[in-house]
């Protein structure tokens, strides 16, 4: 009987999702969260988890980064991605940062089923077709030396980085975080040390190699909203 934390930010799909595995899958207890702060206090909370299905597009995840700090900081719970994305390399990366599996959401009940008791078993698990392709390469040799920079990084310093990313200025990430301008340039500095780059325009580089394109319905929600505002 398996304790499963489902994160994914659609309500319906974690409904569809969990009735759809149900009949298949032995559960003792389901706990849902949809976003990567939810997730890491759903895991907080229920340490004896055996299972967490991840959503790579939550919010708060930013793509490959949700998936690397949760390895770092749960190293034993088996992580199975789920997502919409069937992109060989989206698929190779999440293996090589430390998913168990990976599972197309067009994927049928019975192979989600069949995926979660590989997972369970020990084993890796990602779609027949692709296995060979997939797990035969590995990763790339620069994603994973950056991916284990990335780790290093503290919570604090990992949301700063996304924000760096995205191309806030020091004073916006300050006001969103609540601290000083001088705490988002001590954080920017420790960045800097532990991803090996000199300034601003080389860490958002290095970080946009783990990010994702947002899904089109968000990728517009996003384009058609203001930008943060700075503090007054």
């Amino acid at each position: 009987m398996t304790r499963l934390i489902v994160a994914d930010d659609h309500p319906l799909f974690r409904s569809a999702l969990i009735n759809a595995i149900s009949a298949g899958f032995a559960m003792r207890e389901t706990i849902e969260a949809d976003s990567f702060d939810s997730t890491c206090a759903a895991l907080e909370a229920h340490p004896e988890a055996d299972l967490l299905l991840l959503d790579l597009h939550m919010p708060g995840s930013y793509g490959f980064f949700g998936l690397i700090q949760l390895r770092k900081n749960w190293p034993t719970l088996p992580i199975v991605v789920i997502s919409a994305s069937e992109d060989i390399d989206v698929i190779r990366r999440c293996m090589a940062f430390g998913a168990a599996g990976f599972v197309p959401k067009s994927a049928r009940p019975a192979d989600i089923i069949a995926a979660l008791n590989a997972v369970l078993a020990g084993e890796l698990w990602v779609p027949a077709p692709l296995r060979r392709a997939v797990l035969d390469r590995g990763g790339d040799a620069a994603d994973l030396d950056l991916a284990a920079r990335v780790a290093q990084l503290t919570p604090q310093q990992y949301k700063v980085l996304y924000f760096l990313t995205e191309g806030w200025l020091n004073k916006q990430i300050a006001y969103d975080l609540e601290i000083s301008e001088a705490t988002v340039k001590a954080h920017m500095t420790a960045i800097f040390r532990k991803l090996g780059v000199g300034n601003r325009t080389q860490v958002v580089i290095a970080a946009q190699r783990l990010t994702l394109e947002p899904p089109v319905d968000r990728a517009m929600a996003r384009h058609g909203a203001a930008g943060p505002e700075g503090a007054a």
